[in-house]
């Protein structure tokens, strides 16, 4: 197979392949080094009866991931690359990115609930300017993210239910 690992309509497929796995791949590596507090602290935290439950996110967070970097290839592909109109979406789309990567850690090895609260308001404010952004460089981008949008919504109502509901707040600040 070339580089390109096939064309479709004449064009290399790797970018978008790349695009799409780059989200997925710091989505898993997150997960993966913070697996070991899935089973213990965030057991014995309250939550509310609709949260979902954990084999969910694993799969729901992937699709989003894949969806998410196809739609930042459409910006880029159709707003000139790193320096057309897309760079202001994709800076939009990596500053998202960073944050949606920053929530784990924060919340699972920090046992920060109330900093995890934070980082997912900026991360939904941050991703809603993203997805007008691309939607004006390229209409599907905008679209393919409003399932991202509507599972941060559920994330961050459940970081909130969290917060108000249980008096744990951080190794940090335990220590």
């Amino acid at each position: 197979m070339p580089a390109c690992l096939s064309k479709v309509g004449g064009g290399c497929m790797l970018p978008a392949v790349a695009a799409s796995a780059l989200p997925c791949i710091g989505g898993w590596a997150g997960s993966y080094a913070v697996r070991h507090n899935y089973s213990g602290w965030y057991t014995t935290l309250n939550k509310p009866k609709w949260t979902p439950p954990s084999y969910v996110f694993a799969p729901v967070w992937t699709t989003l991931y894949a969806g998410m970097g196809f739609a930042s290839y459409l910006v880029w592909r159709d707003g000139g690359g790193f320096n057309g109109v897309a760079k202001m979406p994709l800076m939009l789309y990596a500053t998202q990115l960073a944050l949606n990567w920053m929530w784990t850690p924060i919340f699972f090895s920090y046992h920060s609930i109330k900093w995890g609260l934070f980082d997912v308001g900026l991360l939904s404010v941050t991703a809603g300017c993203c997805a007008v952004a691309f939607h004006k460089v390229n209409q599907s981008a905008g679209l393919l993210m409003l399932p991202y949008l509507g599972w941060l919504g559920v994330a961050t109502s459940l970081n909130y239910y969290i917060f108000q509901h249980n008096e744990i707040e951080s190794k940090k600040e335990e220590e």
